[in-house]
């Protein structure tokens, strides 16, 4: 599940404090699982310099790679050091398929179960949203066409990758001027076979930042509910994508 550390089969993805610094965030290195992110008496996401772009909204900042965005108010911000990830359900090592830093999750106890009967209820989020470092990809047409799928198999259609279907990728500009690519996937016959069992959808916009390294941003979450996040209001955060310095570095 998000942000614990069990996983069940109908959600496989999971946070962790990362302790390393690597810019890439596809393998998790050096990490180590927790129920919960560190606690801090300042949310270290949000600094005075930092202002939304959209009225009302929260800024979400990833410091290591430099990414700032915008979420609606209900969101809640995770730690810079928090990590959300998606594995293969029978991995015994966990090993992550993809994973992305500093998240904001949408209802974070979306949906609560106990699917093995064990006695460790987990919690399901509605979405979640961040960003991460993608080096090692050959381009932002690659990743915006690949990560929205692997987000998409491994939170919501796994073991059966015939459940996910590729969206559109099409070059995308934010409203603070960066060009990239956006790409979209999402999940059809998942059987609630679990309670916390549903269809996905996912985004992904990636782009190269101004060393000429690829980073991306993605948003996934349930698909076909009461409360799904509308697809204009995913693309709406997309478009808020924007370079952060921390200010510390001036």
């Amino acid at each position: 599940m998000i942000a614990a550390t069990a996983v069940v089969a109908a959600a496989a993805a999971a946070g962790f404090v990362l302790l390393g610094s690597g810019e890439d965030d596809r393998a998790g290195t050096g990490p180590t699982k927790a129920t919960s992110p560190p606690a801090s008496p300042n949310n270290p996401r949000r600094t005075d310099t930092e202002t939304a772009t959209v009225k009302g909204w929260k800024v979400v900042v990833n410091p290591s790679q430099g990414i700032a965005f915008d979420v609606p108010p209900q969101w809640a911000l995770q730690s810079t050091s928090w990590v959300t990830y998606v594995s293969e359900n029978d991995d015994p090592d966990d090993t992550p398929l993809i994973a992305m830093r500093a998240p904001a999750y949408l209802k974070e106890q979306w949906c609560t179960s106990d699917e093995d009967k064990g006695g460790t209820v987990e919690d399901t989020p509605l979405a979640v949203a961040g960003s991460r470092g993608n080096n090692g990809a050959r381009s932002a047409e690659e990743i915006a066409g690949s990560d929205p799928r692997t987000w998409v198999y491994g939170q919501f259609a796994q073991p059966d990758k015939n459940k996910v279907r590729p969206g559109t990728v099409k070059p995308f500009t934010t409203n603070s001027g960066i060009k990239g690519t956006l790409g979209t996937a999402w999940s059809v016959g998942v059987k609630r076979t679990q309670k916390c069992a549903t269809n996905g959808k996912a985004w992904t916009f990636a782009f190269k930042n101004p060393q000429g390294d690829l980073a991306s941003w993605s948003f996934f979450g349930a698909k076909g509910v009461t409360d799904e996040v509308p697809d204009e209001t995913v693309r709406k955060i997309a478009a808020t994508v924007r370079l952060y310095k921390d200010p510390s570095d001036s």
